[in-house]
């Protein structure tokens, strides 16, 4: 396992892939994957489709979790008219901070799903990147690691995920 890349995924692309029955390819560029405290609370915290399937797979996996003070706060003012949206978002964007100091230097690949972060002022310290669930699926295929990447897609689709269309040129 290649521990100078660290895979930080957000609920989005979790669930498609939890759609798709695909989780497992998170694994296949052998890099660290490390779920987000405030991420994996907000795939399981409310019953959905994909709930059960995700907290059973971190916790078979033994999936490592950062802890956020995003998640800490949320906790804190949990009930009261703290903000709720984009949380998930601004603890991955904590985390890549964090790995942006730390040594030996790391490099953080934050995959995402949400059109609205492809155009959002998300700052990437120098060592982060954010890749989108296409590009990565599409990676993967161009690396051999996957037979289809329009397959994985295709099934997240008849399960009933409904996921960004954004498409970034080649």
């Amino acid at each position: 396992m290649s521990s100078d890349v660290v895979l930080l995924p957000d609920a989005g692309p979790l669930i498609t892939l939890a759609y798709a029955d695909a989780l497992d390819v998170l694994f296949k560029p052998r890099w660290s994957v490390v779920l987000v405290d405030m991420v994996l609370h907000e795939v399981t915290r409310n019953q959905t489709p994909t709930s059960k399937k995700l907290a059973k797979w971190a916790k078979s996996n033994k999936l490592s979790v950062r802890t956020t003070k995003t998640f800490q706060h949320y906790q804190r003012t949990l009930g009261t008219s703290t903000r709720k949206s984009n949380l998930g978002e601004l603890a991955i964007q904590e985390a890549m901070n964090e790995i942006a100091l730390e040594q030996p230097p790391k490099t953080g690949v934050f995959l995402f799903e949400d059109h609205k972060i492809a155009r959002a002022s998300f700052h990437l310290p120098d060592n982060c990147r954010k890749v989108s669930t296409r590009a990565f699926l599409i990676f993967l295929e161009e690396k051999g690691w996957l037979e289809s990447a329009a397959e994985v897609e295709r099934r997240a689709l008849q399960a009933g995920r409904a996921f960004s269309s954004l498409r970034f040129p080649p």
